[in-house]
């Protein structure tokens, strides 16, 4: 009897961890006021329209007929917009694939007050950045747009970010499209692995869409609004860990050889 009652608690210590991470994987929680909720094997909705670096209004599933990176940013963000292009710009360098032919990347600003003037500025600093400098500026466009379709656009793709001042709070995060539309993949963070970029694009290339590689990430950090990063969530990470250890400690209690 008191061997079954160890033997229950053991296993109930060993797969805690694992269906405490798998909850929030597969309810993640939806009511975020910044981060990124995934919407992953949905539509983008018609009648998204953005001003491109002509000063020109054209549609956003007009412009998409490969394989797609959505990055939501704004061009006067003094926080990480910056290195999250940064890392774009050097992952693009750093890829096999070639933006314009094989994918293409679209930088729309989320703040309804700036100018495609703007952009078009910080379009040319970042490809400044790059060796593959031409193919790049082919391949990666800026646009801004009007608060109706920012709304619509950020909230199919669940990027949730919240107005402080004149400036705002949000996460780092990328969307990949497949050609028809379909939300496939999302990249977290502000460094991308040329081999994570390279799978993300071809998947959605196929319409395959895939887990975010670093969902595990999403559950042992937490948003910081202040600093405007990911820190570590402690609380949950000693949990872990220390659960983690005490199914090995009764483990071996269990199987231990027992003395004759």
């Amino acid at each position: 009897m008191v061997f079954k009652q160890v033997r229950t608690l053991f296993l109930f210590m060993v797969f805690l961890p694992f269906l405490a991470y798998n909850q929030s994987v597969i309810n993640p929680v939806e009511d975020v006021e910044i981060g990124v909720v995934e919407h992953l094997d949905e539509f983008l909705p018609d009648s998204i329209m953005l001003i491109n670096e002509n000063n020109e209004e054209v549609f956003l599933n007009d412009l998409i007929d490969k394989p797609t990176v959505l990055n939501f940013v704004y061009y006067r963000c003094p926080g990480i917009c910056s290195p999250l292009m940064e890392a774009i710009a050097g992952v693009m360098d750093k890829s096999e694939l070639k933006v314009g032919e094989d994918y293409q990347v679209l930088t729309i600003s989320f703040d309804p007050r700036e100018t495609i003037d703007l952009g078009i500025r910080k379009k040319e600093n970042y490809l400044n950045l790059m060796t593959r400098r031409d193919e790049a500026a082919k391949g990666w466009h800026f646009f801004v747009s009007d608060s109706a379709s920012i709304v619509r656009i950020t909230e199919a793709v669940g990027f949730k970010y919240k107005r402080t001042g004149n400036d705002y709070l949000h996460a780092a995060s990328v969307t990949v499209v497949s050609p028809d539309k379909k939300i496939v993949r999302y990249l977290n963070g502000m460094y991308y692995m040329p081999f994570e970029w390279k799978m993300a694009i071809i998947e959605a290339s196929q319409g395959k869409s895939g887990p975010t590689l670093n969902r595990v990430l999403r559950y042992c950090y937490a948003y910081d609004p202040i600093g405007q990063t990911y820190v570590m969530n402690f609380t949950k990470v000693g949990g872990i860990l220390i659960l983690f250890f005490a199914a090995i400690f009764l483990a071996f209690l269990l199987f231990k050889p027992k003395k004759r």
